[in-house]
């Protein structure tokens, strides 16, 4: 099955985000452009995963709950989980890992929790953007002890990619798959880092504004249209070696 995707997402809990980035908004706007899933991965955080799920549910478009974890060392990584109750445990465990700072909403934007009618019904008082105290050695299998399945973002960006902060990946950080923005030039990349070869690359938005939600372009070939289905897949994947 030839499904749509876009599993980098982000809604208004981010404190990047916009607050037009609602769940209601997210996974409508991705389903008139055409996508059939797409994950959702708010920095450090979950808790407006249930929302844009039951959202999805609705309109007919297959939400998996995920997070942007910020690693130790400010690596950021796309965790993406089989269901709602697995990715919250995994965020309250990711919340105590970080350091007790308070967001400045007048500095760094609102982190809001909504239902799924975009009803605010809480603030994240933790400034979200830190890292936490995981490092990339320990995330593969950490995600994978919630059920869950990852890999690193934006890998071609010169900050908060594993390739920026730490100049390689090796394997035994334990990776299947990558994700590259649309403007990456993989033929380099894999010359530079010949790991990369063959690897399964994810292209993602990572939207934090309804406007930066892109058409429907890249497609992934899956058994059925559900979030297990995506970690059955990406856990298929051989590692990086």
């Amino acid at each position: 099955m030839k499904l749509y995707y876009d599993f980098h997402t982000h809604s208004c809990l981010s404190p990047c985000g916009d607050n037009d980035m609602t769940p209601y908004n997210l996974v409508n706007m991705s389903k008139l452009l055409g996508l059939d899933i797409i994950a959702l991965t708010d920095h450090n955080t979950c808790q407006n995963c249930r929302s844009a799920v039951s959202v999805g549910n609705d309109i007919g478009l297959t939400v998996v709950p995920g997070m942007e974890l910020c690693t130790s060392e400010e690596v950021h990584i796309v965790c993406l989980f089989p269901d709602v109750e697995s990715a919250e445990r995994f965020s309250d465990y990711v919340l105590s890992t970080m350091p007790d700072i308070k967001n400045r909403p007048d500095i760094f934007g609102e982190q809001l929790i909504l239902d799924d009618k975009d009803n605010i019904i809480g603030r994240q008082e933790k400034l979200l953007t830190l890292a936490s105290s995981i490092s990339i050695n320990e995330v593969q299998p950490l995600v994978d002890s919630y059920g869950g399945v990852c890999y690193p973002a934006h890998i071609d960006r010169s900050s908060y990619s594993v390739l920026s902060n730490l100049g390689m990946i090796t394997e035994d950080m334990g990776f299947s798959a990558v994700e590259m923005t649309a403007e990456a030039d993989r033929e380099a990349l894999v010359r530079m880092h010949p790991i990369l070869n063959g690897v399964t690359v994810f292209t993602d938005s990572d939207a934090h504004y309804l406007e930066n939600i892109k058409d429907a372009e890249n497609s992934i070939e899956l058994s059925e249209n559900s979030a297990k289905a995506v970690i059955d897949y990406i856990k298929s994947l051989p590692k990086m070696k």
